[in-house]
């Protein structure tokens, strides 16, 4: 019995792509951030291959209430760096949320996808929205649990 691997063409992988609403409203933000990333890679797809970009749009709501259990909104920090001598930032988990949340939820993700080429293509795929209103209804997204 001969087994055959068939790789899904790019194009293919692009016309079949759906858009998913995830709400982060009481979502604690690991467990978000791990959801929205295995669908923007396209992990929960039949055809999934690592090496082509098959997944779907997520449009993430209600970023501002999203959560983080233990002492992690104390000692939670983003740090980042300019490049030159003493360009080091950091911003506190709490802060990060009065400045904007979006950026929370987007580094989370942004961290769990795998650092490649495809990392770019599949960041532009995820829309994030502070509050329940996002301007995507005429895509008829679904909404995942």
């Amino acid at each position: 019995m001969s087994q055959k691997t068939t790789l899904i063409n790019p194009k293919t992988a692009q016309a079949r792509r759906r858009w998913v609403v995830l709400d982060a409203k009481n979502a604690v933000l690991g467990r978000l951030a791990s959801k929205a990333a295995g669908l923007l890679r396209g992990k929960h797809r039949a055809y999934f291959d690592p090496s082509v970009d098959c997944g779907d749009f997520v449009v993430v709501t209600n970023a501002k209430q999203v959560l983080i259990t233990g002492e992690k909104a104390e000692s939670k920090f983003y740090f980042r760096h300019s490049g030159y001598a003493g360009g080091a930032k950091t911003v506190s988990y709490r802060l990060q949320m009065e400045r904007d949340p979006r950026k929370v939820i987007e580094l989370a993700v942004k961290r769990m996808l795998p650092d490649n080429a495809l990392r770019r293509h599949q960041m532009r795929r995820l829309k994030i929205y502070p509050g329940a209103v996002h301007p995507h209804a005429a895509q008829m997204a679904e909404v995942a649990p």
